[in-house]
């Protein structure tokens, strides 16, 4: 996916983790309530390039590069709990209270095990192009993933560079693994995205909005998985309103 370049940081840092991971944040405006973002899978705090704008006029928006993304390190292992471990680290350095969270992709489902393990920390939920499982992935937009993971655990005992790589796939071979009956457990006000030619299942989607209390679902026209690069203007006004409510 194409990223264009974020706009300048107020302030960043790295927090350390127990295990080790160092974890890359960047905080974009002062004022208003905090808003955390989580990119998905092979990507960095960039994939919200064109969302970090629009909203620091309103938040103060925390932007952090997953363990083993960007400039985070692995520390001993990358799961998607450890990375709702690592936020929920991150925000009590920054002294954040409370926040309110906004996923794609794998950060989506991060912000899942979130909302799960730390609802204390929690205000509002935002969930584009998230799954429960991955069955939820469509055949043809998996297929490639369970290749690579693949072809990476064969050259994992000569090749460094394929052992990374290899454990970033499988987090979308492996993980997550959700019930319906867990989500049911979600008391944040949630908004689930999808685009209409998404990656993710439609059925699949509507199940994640269903299974969460009062959960509003939107599947935006003319979009694939990427919302904020087919409909940058519409999505950032469903996220704004909604974290604005």
């Amino acid at each position: 996916m194409g990223m264009n370049c974020c706009k300048t940081p107020d302030a960043q840092g790295f927090v350390p983790m127990p295990d080790g991971a160092l974890i890359r944040w960047r905080r974009f405006g002062r004022e208003g309530p905090a808003v955390a973002l989580l990119h998905g899978n092979g990507e960095d705090y960039r994939c919200f390039a064109r969302m970090v704008g629009p909203l620091s006029r309103r938040f103060s928006v925390v932007a952090v590069d997953s363990r083993g993304h960007g400039e985070s390190t692995r520390g001993q292992g990358v799961t998607l709990g450890r990375m709702s471990d690592d936020l929920a680290r991150v925000l009590a350095a920054l002294g954040v209270e409370r926040a309110h969270l906004v996923g794609f992709s794998d950060g989506a489902n991060v912000a899942l095990h979130f909302a799960l393990d730390h609802p204390e920390q929690l205000g509002r939920l935002v969930l584009m192009g998230g799954n429960l499982c991955p069955a939820g992935v469509k055949f043809l937009s998996q297929l490639p993933c369970e290749v690579g993971a693949w072809l990476c655990r064969r050259l994992a005992p000569v090749s460094a560079q394929a052992r990374r790589n290899g454990e970033i796939l499988e987090l979308m071979t492996k993980e997550p693994s959700f019930t319906p009956e867990q989500l049911g457990a979600i008391r944040a006000p949630t908004l689930v995205l999808a685009g209409d030619r998404d990656m993710i299942r439609p059925e699949h989607t509507a199940l994640i909005a269903a299974s969460i209390p009062g959960a509003h679902l939107f599947t935006l026209p003319n979009c694939s998985h990427f919302l904020l690069r087919d409909q940058p203007e519409l999505t950032n006004r469903l996220v704004q309103r909604f974290l604005e409510a």
